[in-house]
């Protein structure tokens, strides 16, 4: 009896075995042709949603914010395989704007070679190549960008951070309107910055399978970041700044993390 249950349990264990083989090889199987793959900018503030023209908590400086614009340009970006392999979007497409007062918090990437990625890669504004092709080379993007406030005038470039309001601090106690408008001003100072993440778990695409990578977003580091402080206190107005320009980009980069992916699942 005790060797016919240990035969018993030994074919159940190859059956299972086998099984578990053919899920996985089907799993494989399945991934062929594209898919789309979304992310979602979700936008907050020092832990809460992101409401324009309500208060947030005072920040690490001690200042309290109400946020009444804050719009951002993501683009170039790519995705990395589990295999180490990076599948970059066609350039051309890779330029987009995230902003909060319309609620366009998407960016829809079709036709993803099927596969399971580990990786996310973006830039923060507009890169010098993309840049230095004029205007004549920039396509809609330029229209759209003037559209949403997203442009000085050509010369000077691309507002890559787009962020005003009115705060309050221990010495400024009146609303104070601040505006941060950030960018690379044309060629001469270059503030665009790569993002890199590493995904929770992979995101998986295919035929029939669309998947979406859902991302918080921290204003609150645009002002308090891992090395800098921008006090609004001390200037409420930043825009050409050699200085403070650079150092709001790098804050600005460090604004991003991945909360979770939804895979088989677009939003």
């Amino acid at each position: 009896m005790k060797n016919s249950l240990l035969a018993l349990s030994a074919v159940f264990a190859l059956f299972m075995t086998s099984c578990s083989n053919d899920d996985d090889a089907t799993s494989e199987e399945t991934l062929t042709g594209s898919g789309e793959i979304s992310l979602t900018y979700d936008n907050g503030f020092n832990g809460n949603d992101l409401v324009l023209g309500t208060a947030n908590a005072a920040n690490a400086n001690g200042e309290t914010i109400t946020i009444n614009r804050f719009n951002y340009i993501i683009s170039n970006i790519r995705l990395v395989n589990k295999d180490g392999e990076e599948f970059v979007y066609a350039k051309d497409d890779s330029y987009f704007i995230i902003n909060q007062e319309n609620e366009e918090d998407q960016v829809a990437l079709a036709d993803v070679p099927a596969g399971e990625y580990t990786t996310l890669k973006f830039g923060v504004g507009v890169d010098q190549e993309k840049y230095l092709q004029g205007a004549e080379g920039q396509g809609d993007f330029l229209t759209l960008a003037e559209e949403n406030n997203m442009m000085w005038a050509w010369q000077a470039g691309y507002k890559f951070l787009n962020f005003e309001g009115t705060f309050t601090s221990a010495t400024i106690t009146e609303a104070t309107e601040f505006k941060i408008h950030m960018g690379s001003h044309g060629s001469s100072l270059d503030n665009y910055k790569e993002v890199t993440l590493e995904l929770p778990e992979s995101v998986v695409v295919g035929n029939g399978i669309d998947s979406n990578i859902h991302l918080k977003i921290d204003a609150s580091k645009i002002l308090a970041g891992a090395t800098t402080d921008i006090e609004l206190t001390e200037k409420s107005v930043i825009m050409v700044d050699a200085e403070k320009s650079p150092q709001i980009a790098v804050n600005t980069s460090e604004m991003f993390v991945v909360d979770h992916v939804h895979n088989g699942n677009g939003h």
